[in-house]
């Protein structure tokens, strides 16, 4: 018994222990992709320099697609993103909960999307750089069927391309 325990505890030790030899260690010394600039933090213009800055979703109420609120806020702050950087086009996905048809809710999810573009084309954003699309309740990001999980899956989302 006690070589079994002497055993399992020199198997957790080792499993404890780090080393930089031939694998990935978590330091940072991997490939990101990213430029080396002297600075640290995603590259920018990437999708993970918007979701670091700002955030790449806002959310709507029951059956809306108005961008109001806490949303407009968001998509202000993206069309200041845009525009520092005008090389960037995106795509506007919008989303629903799993309340009603599919077919209403691709439609309600394109209106978000579309909303959304308005939003940013009024803000000085040109409308050639935003493409949308609705996924409608098809792709949740919150599975359950309560008020929590249905006002995570009323979204936009605002992905970079490229």
């Amino acid at each position: 018994m006690r070589l079994v325990l002497a055993i399992v505890l020199s198997l957790f030790v080792a499993a404890c222990s780090t080393s930089d030899q031939g694998g990935t260690s978590n330091t940072g010394s991997g490939n990101t992709g990213q430029t080396n600039t002297g600075s640290t933090g995603p590259a920018p213009g990437t999708q993970a320099e918007l979701n670091q800055t700002i955030g790449d979703r806002v959310f709507f109420n029951t059956d809306s697609y108005n961008v109001s609120g806490e949303a407009n806020a968001t998509v202000q702050a993206w069309a200041q993103w845009l525009a520092q950087n005008p090389n960037v086009s995106v795509l506007v996905e919008g989303h629903c909960d799993e309340r009603g048809t599919r077919d209403y809710n691709l439609a309600l999810g394109a209106r978000r999307s579309h909303a959304i573009k308005a939003a940013l084309q009024s803000m000085g954003i040109d409308g050639g750089r935003i493409e949308t699309t609705t996924y409608g309740k098809e792709r949740p990001v919150s599975l359950g069927s309560d008020s929590v999980s249905w006002s995570k899956n009323r979204r936009g989302v605002m992905v970079v391309k490229g």
